[in-house]
């Protein structure tokens, strides 16, 4: 974040200062950021890339599958499958859209325009929430569409009034945003961006994998309330048994999100900017 993309801040001394003009001044913020368009660019391609050319693959090679190599094939969670890419760039930028104003110095400026602090805070998470949400309902979607379009010749697609597929889809963009709320909070508890980031990395990617370590009756207790394992319940299609009920796992992640914004929120109110 450079000085040239500060947004003046000059509403503010015109006037009140309300939430709805620091939820404008960081979406300007956040727009005029070139990391944002690359960053959430590279999200929208690995989801409307990624599944699509998977569907393609299967279907090209679905004459030569056994019977039983067809029946494992879940055509919905394939054209789905670019959102594991997708919420590492929705993560990352996520944890900029703090981190980036403490490592030019920014935030000091943002301070003093909203001495208040808290309410930078919830506007920084609803804008990128209400973005990340826009863009990743819209290529769930898209990918989804255009995977089944790709599989329909080998008469395994699926349609958004199978029972569960829409449910599957869009919550494949709720799963994302939440990613992307949880992110925000976790840059504003670190406050650097290497430090974010591998946080983020490690509770949604590493974690899942350290507790498959664990003999399988403990980790069959504490996978499913895993904070990426719980949300993307949501997006399942088909739950194993050891698995939360969709919506009780978003609920679970969900609560994640909130406690770490709270988190975030008693930090930046008790630390120095």
């Amino acid at each position: 974040m450079t000085t040239d993309t500060i947004p003046p801040f000059s509403a503010a001394g015109r006037g009140q200062l309300t939430q709805t003009r620091v939820l404008h001044s960081e979406w300007v913020k956040l727009r005029t950021l070139r990391s944002t368009f690359f960053t959430l660019l590279a999200a929208a391609v690995a989801m409307t890339g990624m599944g699509p050319l998977f569907s393609a693959v299967t279907a090209a090679h679905w004459s030569d599958m056994g019977t039983a190599e067809r029946a494992s094939v879940n055509p919905t969670a394939l054209s789905l499958i670019g959102f594991f890419l997708a919420q590492l760039a929705v993560g990352v930028m996520g944890v900029l859209v703090v981190t980036g104003e403490y490592s030019t110095g920014m935030i000091r400026a943002t301070f003093s325009a909203v001495p208040r602090r808290l309410p930078v805070l919830w506007a920084k998470a609803a804008v990128y929430a209400a973005v990340t949400w826009a863009l990743m309902t819209a290529t769930s979607l898209t990918a989804f569409l255009a995977g089944q379009a790709l599989m329909s010749s080998t008469g395994a697609g699926a349609s958004l009034s199978d029972p569960g597929v829409t449910r599957a889809v869009l919550g494949t963009g709720l799963y994302l945003t939440v990613v992307g709320l949880l992110s925000v909070a976790i840059g504003a508890l670190v406050r650097k961006t290497a430090g974010g980031i591998t946080a983020v990395f490690g509770l949604l990617l590493v974690l899942p994998e350290l507790v498959r370590a664990l003999p399988s009756s403990w980790a069959d207790q504490v996978s499913p309330y895993l904070p990426s394992n719980a949300g993307h319940a949501l997006a399942v299609l088909q739950s194993d048994p050891h698995t939360l009920a969709p919506w009780t796992g978003f609920t679970v992640f969900c609560l994640y999100a909130a406690v770490a914004l709270g988190g975030a929120a008693v930090a930046l109110k008790r630390r120095d900017a």
